[in-house]
């Protein structure tokens, strides 16, 4: 076994033990991944103070975000096709997730299902909606997250329709998958993989399956959002979904201002700004170039968590310290998954809590709840204005 210290190093593991067509459906963008590259490289940008002689003995991780209170601020963002990266995947990371003191967020398009995930965890996971054109369907699948005890509901609403990647399209990427000329030999030299999925409870979209039958629909591309996904959903429709969720109510996918306010005006609990990890509009601004204004202007209002190219621990508190109450992890965990399985996602949350330790320590932090923006060297904090 290499020794893995960073996320790179999972990174790195994955791309051997995983074939091609889903290791790219994981690291790839939409379009030229311009977006997708300036999540990271913005974040790599911003430098630290680094301080010292300051005492930050009995320093403290810990953090609650949207009532659950969690060993470090750092939860796992919702990713689709979990359970096709690694048999069981999802299932696996809520273990995980469950292990490391976190919780772990279950994608309406996940291979196991919301009850799959239920029955092999302990503690409450948080679930995110697709809407349907069929109202019907939403209507069953958050009542099946409210019966499994979900404590908070995200609803991403930057997906009106897929955003093209051109990797998907290249390899042919099917659900269940399917062996073309182009993928068949590099799948053939993944047997554990092979081993591991086939002896998964599902290979396809568990949460829709049942509907897809009494539909009579077939959903097996990549492009299944352009047929299925709402395309009217609007600011009326997050009315009628607070009606039917009893719990915390996230939309995921703000990326403006102004969207923001307009969401707090909504009665949401909280917003994720993300830009899909640069999946869906190429040319759309980093996350973190964004967050600061967002922060400034809902953060006294509503919870404002961060997702969007975050690798590192050192990228966690860069976040916070631009006005994030907490960060998602997409990229980062199924790296570890498909590289490890359990034991990797695990690995890469103990990562990301060493990297924070460490970082706090350089930087006279003791308490990841109180991140001033100083912690930054000044010439990036104004780089990064909040208004």
């Amino acid at each position: 076994m290499p020794v893995i210290t960073n996320i790179e190093d999972l990174r790195a593991i994955a791309r051997k033990r995983c074939p091609r067509v889903m290791f790219d459906y994981v690291d790839s963008g939409s379009y030229d991944e311009v977006t997708r590259d300036a999540n990271r490289d913005e974040l790599r940008s911003i430098r630290f103070r680094q301080r010292v002689l300051i005492d930050t003995s009995g320093r403290a991780m810990h953090a609650e975000l949207l009532g659950t209170r969690l060993a470090l601020p750092v939860a796992i963002a919702p990713t689709g096709l979990t359970g096709l990266v690694y048999g069981d995947g999802e299932i696996l990371a809520a273990r995980a997730a469950e292990a490391e003191g976190t919780v772990y967020t279950l994608s309406t398009m996940s291979i196991c299902t919301i009850e799959d995930v239920r029955a092999a965890t302990t503690k409450p996971f948080w679930f995110q909606l697709y809407v349907f054109r069929d109202r019907g369907f939403s209507e069953e699948i958050i009542a099946r997250a409210r019966d499994a005890q979900c404590p908070v509901l995200f609803v991403t609403v930057d997906l009106p329709q897929r955003g093209q990647r051109h990797a998907d399209l290249k390899n042919g990427l099917t659900v269940p998958p399917r062996l073309t000329l182009r993928n068949a030999l590099d799948i053939a030299t993944k047997p554990g993989w092979i081993a591991r999925v086939l002896m998964g409870k599902r290979k396809t979209f568990g949460n829709v399956d049942d509907y897809l039958r009494r539909k009579n629909i077939r959903l097996g591309t990549a492009n299944w959002s352009q047929t299925h996904f709402d395309q009217s959903l609007n600011w009326r429709d997050i009315d009628w979904i607070r009606k039917l969720w009893p719990g915390k109510l996230v939309l995921k996918g703000i990326l403006d201002v102004d969207d923001a306010r307009t969401a707090v005006a909504a009665g949401v609990d909280g917003i994720v700004v993300s830009n899909h990890g640069g999946r869906q509009l190429d040319g759309a601004p980093a996350t973190v170039r964004v967050l600061p204004e967002i922060a400034s202007a809902v953060g006294d209002r509503t919870e404002v968590l961060f997702d969007g190219g975050i690798r590192s621990g050192q990228d966690v508190i860069k976040a916070l310290a631009l006005g994030a109450r907490g960060c998602l992890i997409g990229r980062a965990h199924l790296y570890g998954l498909a590289a490890m399985g359990e034991a990797g996602v695990r690995k890469a949350v103990d990562i990301i809590r060493q990297e924070m330790d460490i970082t706090m320590m350089l930087t006279g932090l003791r308490d990841l709840r109180k991140v001033p923006r100083e912690v930054l060297y000044d010439g990036d904090a104004r780089a990064f204005p909040r208004n």
